[in-house]
């Protein structure tokens, strides 16, 4: 059975006859927040319910990196490869230091306490950038009931000062970040509000001078599902979470094709010796595919 479905020729380009999807792991609750360490050859992951990061390689396979985590969800790295991770039960963004220590990016604003930082993204800069939905504090199940003291904002935190300020303003519900290869675009995914039938596509914002917004037109519109996680390739195609996999949008909006996992996608990255590996949390398991097509790495800071 085919793994992929090329919706636009360029597809077929990117994907590899004889590198089909693998599993593996499985047995988890639902995994999110995939971010690659090529240095210790390993991909770390949140699995929220059951409030532990994990840790999967090839010789070791799947061992437990934090538990508790805070019912973390989304991670990355910034750019002195340290691991950044957002809190749903903590309400708040941290660093890892290299010596382990743990260090409090964001928390409050305007001095109310953060609703459940989902996704995390870091700028040439050094700057963080994070949505703020409410899932983490609308159940128990991803986090704790809470009250909701913020709207759902997207935040970047500024590098040299560590002021935290809001961005944007107008989501339901901002999930999944991420920046063109060059960093002149923008791209949010919004979810919609718990328990609602908000609408829910992905945005896309031009970005000036000083880190300026502006546009947020709708992008493009996932279907099945919707786009949680989010990443982008060398060429500039945005490569999505869905609900029948993984899919890939050129730049213009058009959807290229998909790579069919069995199993609801919650979010990607790239990683492998080449960023060229897609691995890919989805509900109960992680998956990868190799891709004849290369994960867009940071340009240079001011460039």
């Amino acid at each position: 059975m085919a793994f992929f479905e090329a919706e636009e020729p360029e597809f077929s380009t990117f994907v590899l006859g004889n590198a089909p999807l693998k599993k593996l792991a499985g047995g988890f609750e639902w995994v999110e927040g995939p971010v690659w360490f090529g240095d210790h050859d390993c991909l770390l992951f949140s699995d929220i319910p059951n409030n532990r990061i994990l840790r999967w390689s090839p010789t070791l396979g799947v061992t437990t990196f934090r538990e508790p985590s805070n019912f973390a969800n989304g991670n990355t790295r910034d750019r002195e490869g340290r691991l950044v991770t957002c809190e749903h039960g903590a309400r708040r963004v941290t660093r890892t230091e290299h010596d382990g220590s743990i260090t409090v990016i964001a928390d409050r604003y305007d001095g109310k306490r953060l609703n459940s930082p989902n996704d995390v993204i870091v700028a040439s800069d050094g700057a963080i950038w994070f949505s703020d939905p409410h899932y983490g504090i609308a159940s128990d199940y991803e986090g704790t009931r809470a009250e909701q003291e913020l709207p759902c904002n997207v935040y970047r935190v500024d590098p040299h000062l560590g002021h935290v300020r809001a961005v944007l303003t107008d989501f339901n519900c901002p999930n999944g970040l991420a920046f063109s290869p060059d960093e002149r675009r923008l791209y949010v995914a919004d979810t919609g509000r718990m328990f609602s039938d908000d609408p829910r596509h992905i945005r896309v914002f031009d970005v000036g001078a000083e880190w300026a917004l502006t546009g947020g037109e709708v992008f493009h519109v996932i279907s099945p599902g919707c786009a949680d996680g989010m990443r982008l390739d060398a060429a500039g195609n945005l490569w999505s979470s869905a609900g029948d996999g993984v899919h890939c949008i050129a730049p213009d909006g058009r959807r290229l094709g998909k790579i069919l996992v069995p199993e609801t996608v919650s979010n990607i990255c790239f990683g492998g010796r080449h960023r060229h590996r897609l691995f890919i949390t989805a509900t109960t398991s992680i998956y990868s595919v190799s891709l004849a097509i290369r994960g867009a790495g940071w340009p240079q800071a001011g460039a």
